[in-house]
């Protein structure tokens, strides 16, 4: 299929999915839980003119977290698998990466050596293996990765492992003027690529972990070259900063799934506008997994803690999802 015949069954399906969505009863995948309650009737109190929780459409903002939260991220986060192939692709190249860190925990696969490195490491192994080839070339090798790849458990493209009842929120809320973000501590130049396809987020309302751009002209042409230098890690207390220097305003409301999300959820539920926030329990070790506290990819334990008394809104996807994952996929091809 092309590129262009693809976008048009996409538009298709995106017409068809709210068009769905306004003839039926609001986030038809969720079971009519305490969770699915909670978010309509907040939902229904900022955008009902005269409620004293009403707010404009201008300051309708909500942040999701990516990894966990709008798709799966286990056994690992799909940019640690896409780094890990990039790895081993270039190990023969660099052969004291494996004795080197963080390069030898990648090329023997060492998941707990791994689950620590952290949106910090991970951005440096991005670095190790982009650094100097242009923001297009990287692109390029995102798109034709996430299009080829296959998820080690469901062996389906990681963008066909995205959370339908997720994508049905996204809808919901957009469909009541929610300006919708992605806050995630994955790469921004990781995401952007398919973001708008898979999530229907614009690359302009991505915002994430990034390295450092500079500015040349190569066979006269110019281009921005990634250079192996941190610029921003989009993680914890970082997201707040992160929403605040591209947003420019306070969310009222932000949907994460781990400790990651913590700082994210605190900034936009103790703001002035009676913000609101979700978290995802992965509680369904059948059809996707169950973790929590102990887990080396996408822990979940203070936020999980404090989250009833901060008034958070906590989703067990075991009990209050009928399905995980679209039936039909939204996977560019």
């Amino acid at each position: 299929m092309t590129q262009s015949r693809h976008i048009f069954f996409m538009a298709l399906a995106v017409v068809g999915m709210t068009t769905n969505l306004l003839a039926e009863e609001p986030l038809p995948s969720w079971n009519d839980s305490a969770a699915r309650r909670a978010i309509l009737e907040y939902v229904k109190s900022v955008t009902t003119e005269g409620s004293p929780g009403f707010v404009p459409v201008s300051e309708r903002i909500v942040t999701f977290d990516n990894d966990g939260t709008l798709w799966c991220e286990q056994p690992m986060y799909v940019q640690l698998a896409f780094v890990l192939d990039r790895v081993q692709l270039l190990a023969d190249k660099h052969p004291e990466w494996r004795t080197e860190e963080p390069f030898r925990a990648v090329i023997e696969k060492d998941l707990p050596a791994l689950a620590k490195l952290g949106a910090k490491g991970l951005t440096e192994l991005t670095m190790a293996t982009h650094a100097g080839m242009t923001d297009d070339e990287f692109e390029n090798i995102v798109t034709d990765w996430i299009r080829k790849a296959r998820h080690p458990k469901f062996h389906r493209p990681y963008t066909e492992c995205v959370y339908q009842p997720m994508l049905e929120l996204l809808a919901f809320l957009r469909q009541h003027e929610f300006k919708t973000f992605i806050v995630s501590g994955g790469g921004i130049e990781f995401m952007r690529p398919w973001a708008k396809e898979v999530y229907g987020i614009p690359p302009e309302q991505v915002i994430g972990s990034s390295v450092k751009l500079k500015y040349e002209l190569r066979d006269g042409k110019p281009v921005l070259v990634r250079l192996a230098e941190l610029n921003f890690i989009d993680d914890q207390a970082g997201k707040p900063v992160g929403i605040r220097q591209v947003i420019g305003r306070r969310p009222i409301m932000a949907v994460g799934n781990s400790d990651g999300d913590y700082e994210m959820l605190e900034y936009v539920t103790s703001g002035p506008a009676n913000g609101s926030g979700l978290i995802v329990h992965h509680t369904d070790a059948v059809r996707e997994f169950a973790y929590d506290r102990q887990s080396q990819f996408g822990r979940l334990d203070r936020a999980l803690t404090e989250a009833t008394s901060k008034g958070w809104i906590v989703i067990d996807m075991q009990r209050d999802w009928k399905v995980i994952f679209p039936a039909s996929p939204p996977s560019p091809k």
